[in-house]
């Protein structure tokens, strides 16, 4: 009986003891733990910081360069749209000078009314055995009709029919009637007749 006492007083004192460094150890583990816990999330935190800057200076280098090639594109949209501009005034004077050239009208009383006009670009001056059309140029004619007189009532011949003037206008002439065409021939503008190339009026000495 004495020895099962002893042994229960034993044990129970064993227990007793165990179960403090039990706890303790239970608690340092706990600890440890909860500095390991602590370490990793100031370590997740650093690098959360890091790749935030990082991204942040990323951002701030693709807006700059972003930026950059914005005020590049726009400084080169500008010199295109002031050359663009340049050119297209330079063609504004040039189809003006042009045009005032072209705007020139047949005057019976200034022969060299016709000068500048690019319909007479190629004109030289009367040359023997040919007679000259206005944006046509200079073409043959027989020999028989080099300085002709055209006439009221006489026939153009079918050769020199497809001469014709492509703005009357400019000679003061009326639109022609229907079935009518004005054509050149020689110093001459003639309304002809299309189908017959009967001549039905004359202006004389054009240019």
């Amino acid at each position: 009986m004495k020895r099962f006492t002893r042994a229960a007083i034993i044990g129970l004192a064993l227990a007793t003891t165990a179960a403090p460094l039990a706890a303790e150890a239970q608690s340092r583990r706990d600890r440890q733990e909860r500095r390991e816990d602590r370490r990793e999330y100031r370590q997740d935190r650093r690098e959360d910081r890091r790749e935030f800057r990082q991204e942040r200076r990323s951002d701030r280098r693709d807006w700059r360069q972003g930026d950059y090639d914005s005020r590049r594109d726009y400084r080169r949209d500008r010199r295109d749209d002031r050359r663009e501009f340049r050119q297209e005034r330079r063609d504004d004077r040039r189809d003006f000078r042009r045009d005032r050239r072209n705007d020139r009208r047949w005057d019976r009383n200034n022969r060299d009314w016709w000068r500048g006009r690019d319909d007479f670009r190629d004109y030289r001056g009367a040359r023997s055995g040919y007679w000259y059309a206005p944006n046509y140029g200079y073409y043959r004619v027989e020999p028989r009709y080099y300085g002709y007189r055209w006439r009221r009532g006489a026939y153009l011949p079918s050769s020199y029919r497809r001469y014709y003037v492509r703005d009357p206008y400019v000679y003061g002439l009326r639109p022609a009637p229907r079935g009518y065409r004005y054509v050149h021939a020689g110093n001459d503008i003639v309304l002809m007749a299309i189908a017959t190339g009967l001549i039905a009026s004359v202006l004389h000495d054009v240019f």
